[in-house]
């Protein structure tokens, strides 16, 4: 069975010169209570014959409920990364700005409490946050501290 394949956006904006990344953290029960090593870019599945960045575009918007102005020329491919899970994550980084306050993520339905037979609503992210780089290594899931190394690589 192959690999499930995830593409998404690493947002970013100057202040003051310094980068700060915006991370979302995932909504659900299995979360929760977890923060350090959790967040991730906004990111999705995608499917055979859709276009990886194309896909990354539609999920900012999803994960975000609005995607903030980019502009689509200037997109920095960042790659691939294989998490521990085995999923690949391709993704590229973008210079933008969006208020977390603002955040309305899309949603999930699962049973919750397992085996209860409940369906409980739950959004697919619940917080998003920006982060100067040292910080977001530390809150990113581990495996995609490898996504900011390389844009801060390629902005200098």
């Amino acid at each position: 069975m192959a690999a499930k394949r995830s593409a998404g956006i690493l947002l970013y904006r100057l202040r003051a010169g310094a980068p700060e990344l915006l991370l979302v953290h995932p909504g659900g029960p299995y979360w929760a209570r977890r923060d350090l090593g959790a967040w991730t870019i906004p990111k999705g599945e995608y499917e055979e014959g859709e276009l990886a960045r194309d896909c990354a575009l539609r999920e900012l918007g999803e994960e975000l409920g609005a995607a903030p102005e980019l502009d689509v020329d200037a997109l920095v491919d960042l790659g691939a990364i294989r998490q521990k899970s085995g999923k690949v994550v391709e993704a590229w980084a973008a210079e933008g700005d969006f208020d977390p306050a603002d955040l309305d993520s899309n949603t999930f339905t699962m049973e919750w409490p397992p085996r209860s037979g409940s369906e409980r609503e739950f959004p697919e992210v619940d917080r998003a946050e920006w982060f100067e780089p040292k910080r977001a290594r530390e809150k990113i899931l581990a495996a995609q501290a490898e996504l900011i190394d390389r844009l801060l690589e390629h902005l200098g």
